[in-house]
């Protein structure tokens, strides 16, 4: 249950007065997502979600984040919509947490994608990328590149009780992914974290994107690299090119990518799929007793690490020449 604040009736009752939402008929606790508190919030005027940032969200990056949103959301990319408060605010204090509340979208997540989910996600990610082109407030990714040598020197010590040989394999990486990394890629706005658990889709067509709050600036093509890793391997983690060829195919049909992108790709998913590698690994070594929230394996992306770093080119993804 990833649920982490309780709300008391009076304290949600106060803060709903500070909306013009009518009064809630029922909050009820969303067991999935990490990061923060999330309720479906059900008011007389309609279904809302109530987010409280917990303490791992940094409070100054959260006008970014709404920001954002609300500047997607009027650029016709399905994602929520940040309400305001009778004073206009869009975010205020609950339980002595950040909180905010945001439209409701339906649709579910696909908890095993198809090929034409994936292809999908390729067009909206690229209208997102395109949407987000003037959106003027700036966040750096603090989970790029240069950060991934200092997370690692953090978890280096249990690494080996993990994977036997995984600290020399990681560090190996490393050296490699630092040299080669391209930084003169088109840059934006993008998502960073957009697992299928934050795409829903209503009869197969895409309903909504959620959970921005890894969002930041960055090399655009990187967030295609994410994707790759999290919804182009199959259960047995075998790479689905079909998959892979649907989602870029899409995206580029929408945003135009340049050589350099295209020939970055299997630099950045090797990337992305160590970000994800290293997170995963501090977060499994440093378990903390009656955490709500079980540690996701890192094992996972050690794989994916291996197939990107074999791979040949661009073509691997179903790029035609």
């Amino acid at each position: 249950m990833a649920v982490y604040t309780e709300v008391s009736d009076d304290e949600l009752a106060a803060f709903i007065a500070e909306y013009d939402i009518g009064t809630a008929v029922s909050c009820k606790g969303i067991a999935e997502g990490v990061e923060n508190s999330n309720y479906l919030l059900l008011t007389e005027g309609g279904p809302y979600i109530l987010t409280l940032y917990e303490k791992r969200v940094d409070a100054r990056d959260l006008p970014f984040f709404l920001g954002l949103i609300e500047h997607l959301a009027a650029r016709g990319v399905p994602c929520p919509v940040p309400v305001h408060g009778r004073d206009g605010a869009v975010l205020r204090t609950l339980c002595q947490r950040p909180a905010a509340i945001t439209s409701f979208l339906a649709g579910v997540w696909p908890r095993r994608p198809r090929p034409g989910h994936c292809a999908e996600l390729g067009e909206a990610l690229a209208r997102m990328h395109l949407a987000g082109l003037d959106y003027e407030p700036e966040r750096a990714n603090a989970l790029s590149v240069d950060s991934w040598r200092p997370l690692f020197e953090r978890c280096r010590a249990g690494a080996d009780d993990v994977v036997p040989g995984l600290s020399a394999e990681v560090s190996a990486s490393l050296d490699r992914i630092e040299t080669d990394w391209p930084r003169d890629l088109p840059r934006g706005v993008i998502h960073a974290d957009l697992f299928p658990d934050n795409v829903f889709f209503e009869r197969e067509k895409l309903s909504g994107l959620i959970d921005f709050y890894f969002a930041c600036n960055d090399a655009l093509v990187y967030d295609l690299a994410v994707c790759l890793n999290a919804w182009c391997f199959e259960p047995d983690l075998s790479f689905n090119v079909t998959k892979a060829r649907l989602m870029i195919g899409r995206y580029r049909a929408v945003r135009r990518c340049s050589e350099a992108e295209i020939a970055a790709l299997p630099r950045l998913a090797e990337g992305a799929a160590l970000r994800f590698l290293l997170t995963r690994l501090y977060d499994w070594i440093n378990q903390v007793d009656g955490a709500l929230v079980k540690p996701k394996d890192p094992r996972e992306y050690l794989h994916k690490l291996r197939f990107h770093r074999g791979v040949s080119g661009p073509g691997a993804y179903g790029i035609e020449p």
